[in-house]
């Protein structure tokens, strides 16, 4: 071990400390039966997203939710994007980011304490851990306890039951990026690819290490959003506190002039990360509300008004400890400082800034969803040669012309150029429709390259670089496409 000092000054403090072993007891109340509720629903979700289909017609996957890396597509339900089209993520993740700093101006750590994987799974875990070795001091009693059969078997058990999660974690992920029946099948039969089994291997691990052991380390020294996410608060934020203003002096039930606060500790055994809320807002409290279940629970047995620890606002902790100083506990004590709290206010220019960017993000995205062309048209003109002039005197530059479409329906398109008086358009081994005009076809979600010649007649006014404009027409008639170009000619 690594320690500080000077030559012969003996050794110091270390700056490593070993970490201390949590073990929160199991809670029962408001908050716990939500955070029960939101672990059902999340969980729900990611395991059994990826076996929902979605019909998408022949030849397309039918899987709802999909990243086919192999041939480069996103599938949301009836949404499809290309590569081309990753600003559609950039703006989810914008949205996302803007949401999350909205909720924990308005409710503090919400996200850390409710819906964040690692909360979730860690929870989940923990359950697990309880079921097979009991609650907190069964638990401790057993890790005191000599290596015996029974501690063996209750640990096996233990990891077995993670490992078990962690690996239907992993599959689960790995069914996002591969149809989901097919890829169970070959990952159970050894049929899968090292790949799939090298990333279903590196999820279980990592789900295995950071819900199993790490836990709260998480929170506390991996993750960086505790560490700016106060600059997301002001007074009106909802946020875990014990009201000191009513609890404080703490003391047993029947000594005199003590809060109602009896130290028992109940906050403190429940808490996932092993603080001590009535110290006060913290770096580790990730603001699950257990304390707050467990603080009811104590205040009911001793017939004491709930709420000693609350999701409360700085405002109303601040003007309650005001309307109490020098009160000495006492009933009006207790009066005087719930009168003094106030509703959140919901309405403040920092939610309302958060809101209209929100707004904001999201029209834009769902204009740009909306709009977003379905088929696209690219033009590539050939560098060597830059032009060729023909015998009668024209001139004739080549392109690579590629049609992208986005639909499952294959259709024809009447291809012109434009900006070139009299230049005659030939497409290789394209039919021509009824006016002379080369039809080019599309491949349902896919790409399609033609091969284009453009010649000018001998008597056109050229000049060494002429733009050129390619436009395709649909059946009706309309302009479906375009995109621009130059056409090369000899110099004067």
């Amino acid at each position: 071990m690594s320690h500080i000092g000077t030559a012969g000054s003996g050794p110091t403090e270390s700056l490593y400390a070993t970490r201390q072993k949590v073990y929160p007891r199991a809670v029962s109340g408001r908050v716990r039966r939500i955070k029960w509720a939101v672990l059902v629903l999340l969980l729900g979700l990611y395991y059994l997203l990826p076996w929902i289909r979605w019909d998408r017609g022949p030849g397309a996957p039918d899987q709802a939710v999909l990243v086919d890396m192999v041939h480069r597509r996103l599938y949301f339900f009836w949404i499809e994007l290309w590569p081309q089209e990753v600003y559609f993520l950039t703006g989810i993740l914008v949205f996302c980011a803007i949401a999350l700093f909205a909720v924990t101006s308005l409710a503090g750590r919400l996200w850390c304490g409710f819906a964040c994987p690692q909360t979730v799974w860690t929870d989940l875990f923990m359950w697990v851990e309880r079921l097979i070795q009991g609650d907190r001091n069964a638990r401790m009693k057993l890790d005191r306890e000599p290596w015996s059969a029974r501690k063996v078997k209750l640990k096996a058990a233990t990891h077995a039951a993670w490992v078990a999660i962690a690996a239907a974690t992993g599959g689960a992920w790995i069914m996002y990026f591969n149809d989901a029946p097919t890829v169970t099948w070959q990952i159970l039969t050894g049929q899968a690819s090292l790949t799939v089994y090298g990333f279903f291997g590196l999820f279980t691990l990592t789900t295995y290490l950071l819900a199993g052991w790490a836990r709260e380390q998480v929170c506390t020294y991996m993750c960086p959003w505790p560490r700016f996410q106060g600059a997301m608060l002001d007074d009106q934020s909802l946020v875990v506190t014990y009201r000191a203003w009513r609890g404080e002096p703490r003391g047993k039930l029947k000594a005199e002039g003590v809060g109602d606060c009896v130290d028992c500790g109940a906050c403190v055994h429940v808490c996932p990360t092993g603080i001590d809320i009535r110290d006060g807002q913290q770096l580790e409290c990730i603001g699950c509300g257990l304390c707050v279940d467990a603080c009811n629970e104590v205040m009911r047995k001793l017939d004491r008004p709930q709420g000693l620890i609350a999701f409360e606002t700085l405002a109303n902790l601040a003007a309650s400890t005001a309307a109490t100083r020098g009160m000495p506990p006492s009933p009006a004590r207790f009066e005087a400082g719930m009168a003094a709290r106030r509703p959140p206010r919901l309405i403040r220019p920092r939610t309302l800034m958060y809101a209209g960017v929100l707004t904001a993000v999201a029209v834009a995205m769902l204009a740009a969803l909306l709009l977003r062309d379905t088929l696209t048209l690219s033009v590539l003109r050939d560098r060597a040669p830059l032009y060729v002039v023909l015998s009668d005197g024209g001139v004739r530059n080549a392109y690579t012309v590629k049609l992208a479409n986005k639909t499952r329906q294959v259709e024809a398109y009447a291809l012109l150029a434009e900006g070139i008086p009299g230049a005659a358009v030939s497409v290789q081994n394209a039919p021509v429709d009824a006016e002379g005009r080369p039809l080019v076809t599309t491949r349902p979600d896919g790409l399609t390259e033609w091969r284009v010649l453009v010649s000018a007649p001998p008597a056109a006014p050229l000049r060494p670089s002429q733009p050129i404009t390619f436009r395709l027409l649909g059946p009706d008639g309309r302009p479906a496409a375009s995109a621009s170009s130059v056409f090369l000619a000899p110099g004067p």
